[in-house]
C-alpha cells in the first residue's frame, strides 16, 4: 500500500512513522530544515519513552514519488489550496484523499443530500479549487485529535492522543475505508469508521471555533477560558449559535456544550494553536474554524452575533500581527 502524507510536520511525520511500521510504502512531503534532517537522518518519532527512526523517501517535488492509494494532507487547512496544483502526479484513476486538517474540509456537502448537496464554501476553498482539482469522491474525512509538536527538525514529540476518526462523506463502509483503517489500526492510530463523520467532525470543532479565537485574542489557556465566567458565556454562546448551524444540517451531538466547555477546561493550561501559531508568527486557522461557521450561518439564515464578534476581532488581531 502506497501512502503519500502530503505535509510532514508534527502531525503527518507521526502518522508517516506509525504507518511505516505497520507495513505501508510511506513517501513524505515537506520542506526546509525539516526535510533536509529527515533525508539526513530519518524521521525521529519520540513516543512512550522511546524513539522510533524511520528512513522514508522525503522530498519537496510531489512528482518524484507518482500515483499513490492514498494521499494524507496533513497541512494546515488555510494552506491546501495553495498545494493542490502541486499533489496532481501524486493522483492516480483511484487514488484516495484522505483529509487530516482542522475544521470543515472541501468536500463536507458532497453526498450531503438535499439543497445543499454540491455546495461548496467558499471561505474554505476559494473558487472551488480543491473540489474541481482534489475531487469530492476522493475524500474520506479524517478527525485528528493527538498532540504532537516538531521539537527540532527531523523530530517530533508524541504529547498525548492517538485516536483518528474516519469516515466516508457518503456513510457507506467502503472497501477503500476499511484497508485504510486496518493499516492505521495496525501502525497504533486508533482509526473507528465513523457512519456520520460530520459529528464526529462538529464534535470537535465546536470546541475549536469558540477557543482558538479567544486564546488568540487574550491569550489565555483552555483552563482559564473554561473557568473564568465572562470568557465561559462567550464561548458557550459560540458554541450555541453553532449547534443550531449544525443540527439544521442534521448534525447530532453525543455530549451537550457544558460537558464539552468542561472537557476543554480539563485538559489545563494548554494554548490552543491559534495562539501559538500567533506567538510564532505564523498565519492562524481562521478561516476553517470561524469564517466558515459563519457561512453556513448565512447559507441556513441563522444567525451568529457573538461569532460574528469574536471574528471580525480575530481577523483584526491577525491583520496587525501582519499574519493572513
Amino acid at each position: 500500500m502506497k501512502i503519500c502524507i502530503y505535509g510532514a510536520g508534527a502531525i503527518g511525520g507521526y502518522m508517516g512513522v506509525q504507518l511505516a511500521q505497520a507495513g505501508a510504502e510511506v513517501s513524505l512531503v515537506a520542506r526546509g530544515a525539516h526535510l533536509e534532517a529527515m533525508k539526513k537522518n530519518g524521521l525521529k518519532l519520540l513516543i512512550d519513552g522511546e524513539e522510533r527512526v524511520q528512513h522514508l523517501n522525503c522530498t519537496d517535488d510531489p512528482s518524484e514519488l507518482g500515483p499513490q492509494d492514498y494521499v494524507i494532507i496533513a497541512l494546515k487547512a488555510h494552506s491546501v489550496p495553495s498545494v493542490v496544483d502541486s499533489m496532481q502526479p501524486l493522483l492516480g484513476n483511484d487514488t484516495s484523499v484522505v483529509t487530516a486538517v482542522n475544521g470543515v474540509p472541501y468536500w463536507y456537502f458532497y453526498k450531503f443530500g438535499g439543497n445543499l448537496e454540491g455546495r461548496t464554501l467558499e471561505s474554505i476553498d476559494p473558487g472551488a479549487k480543491q473540489w474541481q482539482a482534489l475531487r469530492p469522491e476522493r475524500a474520506i474525512g479524517c478527525i485528528v485529535y493527538p498532540a504532537t509538536e516538531v521539537v527540532e527538525p527531523g523530530v517530533i514529540q508524541h504529547v498525548y492522543g492517538d485516536k483518528f476518526p474516519i469516515g466516508e462523506p457518503s456513510g457507506e463502509t467502503t472497501p477503500r475505508i476499511e484497508r485504510l483503517a486496518e493499516v492505521m489500526n495496525a501502525g497504533g492510530l486508533r482509526a473507528p469508521v465513523m457512519p456520520n463523520i460530520r459529528d464526529e467532525l462538529w464534535l470537535k470543532l465546536w470546541g475549536n471555533l469558540c477557543f482558538n479565537p479567544i486564546s488568540a485574542l487574550t491569550h489565555a489557556t483552555l483552563d482559564i477560558i473554561a473557568s473564568d465566567p465572562a470568557t465561559r458565556a462567550v464561548a458557550k454562546a459560540m458554541m450555541l449559535e453553532a449547534q443550531d448551524i449544525a443540527t439544521k444540517q442534521g448534525v447530532s451531538f453525543r455530549v451537550d456544550v457544558e460537558r464539552r466547555i468542561n472537557g476543554a477546561g480539563a485538559v489545563g493550561a494548554h494554548k490552543t494553536s491559534m495562539l501559538q501559531d500567533l506567538e510564532r508568527s505564523r498565519p492562524m486557522e481562521i478561516e476553517p474554524l470561524v469564517t466558515v461557521v459563519q457561512e453556513m450561518g448565512r447559507m441556513l439564515d441563522v444567525a451568529t452575533p457573538t461569532l460574528d464578534v469574536v471574528l471580525a476581532l480575530v481577523k483584526q488581531r491577525a491583520k496587525m500581527a501582519g499574519l493572513n
